[in-house]
């Protein structure tokens, strides 16, 4: 069984934690203080056997690591010892470049977090996903139209395989978004979303749901009959 490590007891970590732990997987809270990721724990309720607490280095040896830090905070360089340790791994990255404000990013278009952590930890195997939901949805995901969707980028087909099989039981719909790259406008969405939210009144609660049909050329096109047939210049 695939063990999950979540470095980190944010908002975020704390959710995905549960969430990974409610559908049967075996998870490691990490913190730096160790008391602390205890009595969240134990807060839970989720029984020993699918969640404990650890340290961010006890947390690191799982097969699977999620960190859940800001870029902004020096999360690189609270990663960096821990380097030896993530090689190889699946390493599933949630961040997005927020300012202390989250008005703005601290990175240029031409980038994005996830391309930063694989760059800087290039023995890793990056996957991206939920860059694009907010915290409080973790807490009710369903909304009236059913589920919300987690956009999933990497360069490695495998890893990304490996993570989409995790999540299978978990309340949301998977969307292969492609490329690492991609997680340049998965970010920025993000980034339109939390203003869009603020603006209607629905932060942090909201998120992108891709909607669409089965399509064949002409089906819903009804001007097809019109082009078909031009009227005479």
């Amino acid at each position: 069984m695939t063990t999950i490590g979540i470095l980190g007891t944010g908002r975020m970590g704390v959710r995905l934690a549960r969430m990974f732990a409610q559908v049967g997987q075996t998870v490691i809270l990490g913190s730096r203080q160790v008391t602390r990721a205890t009595q969240i724990v134990q807060g839970l309720g989720l029984g020993q056997s699918t969640l404990s607490a650890g340290t961010y280095a006890e947390a690191a040896n799982a097969d699977l690591i999620l960190p859940a830090m800001f870029l902004r905070d020096g999360m690189l360089e609270t990663l960096e010892p821990l380097r030896a340790q993530f090689d190889g791994k699946i390493y599933l990255d949630i961040s997005n470049p927020f300012n202390d404000t989250y008005t703005d990013f601290i990175l240029p278009w031409d980038t994005s977090s996830a391309e930063q952590i694989q760059h800087r930890f290039p023995k890793t195997r990056v996957v991206g996903a939920f860059k694009n939901v907010w915290w409080e949805v973790f807490d009710a995901p369903t909304f009236g139209e059913g589920v919300s969707d987690v956009f999933v980028v990497s360069d490695d087909a495998a890893a990304k395989a490996t993570l989409l099989k995790l999540v299978e039981h978990t309340p949301f719909r998977y969307i292969d978004a492609g490329q690492l790259a991609n997680a340049r406008t998965i970010e920025r969405m993000t980034l339109l979303s939390g203003e869009l939210g603020q603006r209607y009144g629905y932060f942090p609660r909201m998120n992108y749901k891709l909607m669409g049909e089965t399509w064949t050329p002409g089906q819903h096109d009804r001007l097809a009959p019109l082009l078909a047939n031009p009227i005479p210049a």
